[in-house]
């Protein structure tokens, strides 16, 4: 998109954007647009030039309260420019968000259990029966083929190892389709989907299909997951809580800002802030 988008913003409407009289340059909002990814080149210019309207502002509350600040490195050890300096300085001046407690984390952890409960594991056997999805034909084959093999391993489910080894696509054949232990997320969707329907020791009794081909599936064991406890969890709890409090915070800052600002060029919506951290935190 890169060349369309820059020969689009040089063929529009230099619309003059300007913060309490300061003008930002067209030049500095086509520049910004490439850390704004968006549907359209409008859309990106939009983006880009409310980021630097809102880095304007916080310049101008900077240099009119003083502030005074030098950059400093990251872990990378890429530096911050003078403007970056200043920003931070300000923010970290300004900004005063409460600490979380051991109460609060724990509100947090009681309504949040399912984001502390370890995966289940899955210990799971499959054939595969591979096959390209646009040949049609060559595909309806296999899944016949895997339609047989599903009659027969109901009639004698203890060849399941021997099968998997004369037919299996998969190199976990090799090992009788054993794939050892999975957790969400580690398989395609639709093989995830047909895995955690199953019961221990059953098998899936239709052909499952996913990019890979047709899978006959059998759900070898499933260890449930368990709860990480509170002690454990408090401290990240806390972590997320504290940086999630100052970025509400630095939002309402930046929206007090634009309120009491003169900002010509592009429309601001001081309340677009708030809510995007609101949606967050929800």
């Amino acid at each position: 998109m890169g060349c369309s988008l820059h020969t689009d913003l040089a063929n529009a409407p230099r619309t003059r954007v300007s913060v309490n009289g300061v003008v930002i340059p067209h030049e500095a909002i086509a520049r910004e647009t490439q850390n704004h990814p968006a549907p359209s080149p409008a859309a990106a210019w939009q983006q880009a030039a409310r980021s630097l309207v809102i880095r304007e502002l916080l310049l101008q509350e900077a240099t009119r309260l003083c502030i005074v600040a030098a950059p400093e490195c990251d872990d990378d050890g890429r530096s911050e420019t003078p403007d970056e300096a200043m920003i931070r300085a300000l923010l970290d001046d300004c900004i005063l968000a409460p600490e979380p407690d051991d109460e609060t984390c724990r509100r947090y952890y009681d309504r949040n259990r399912d984001k502390f409960r370890a995966p289940a594991i899955y210990e799971a056997t499959h054939i595969l029966l591979s096959a390209p999805h646009h040949d049609r034909a060559a595909f309806e084959a296999k899944r016949r083929d895997a339609e047989a093999l599903i009659a027969m391993l109901s009639r004698a489910p203890g060849r399941f190892a021997e099968l998997a080894k004369a037919h299996s696509s998969c190199p976990s054949g090799a090992q009788g389709g054993n794939l050892g232990q999975i957790v969400q997320g580690e398989t395609t969707p639709e093989f995830e989907k047909a895995l955690m329907k199953l019961a221990p020791g059953e098998m899936t009794r239709a052909p499952v299909e996913t990019r890979y081909g047709i899978h006959i599936i059998r759900l070898d064991r499933r260890i449930a997951g368990e709860d990480v406890p509170f002690e454990l969890a408090k401290e990240r709890i806390a972590e997320y809580l504290r940086a999630a409090a100052i970025a509400q915070a630095r939002a309402l800052y930046v929206q007090m800002l634009v309120g009491h600002a003169r900002i010509e060029g592009i429309q601001l919506d001081p309340g677009q802030h708030r809510r995007n951290n609101e949606a967050r935190l929800s």
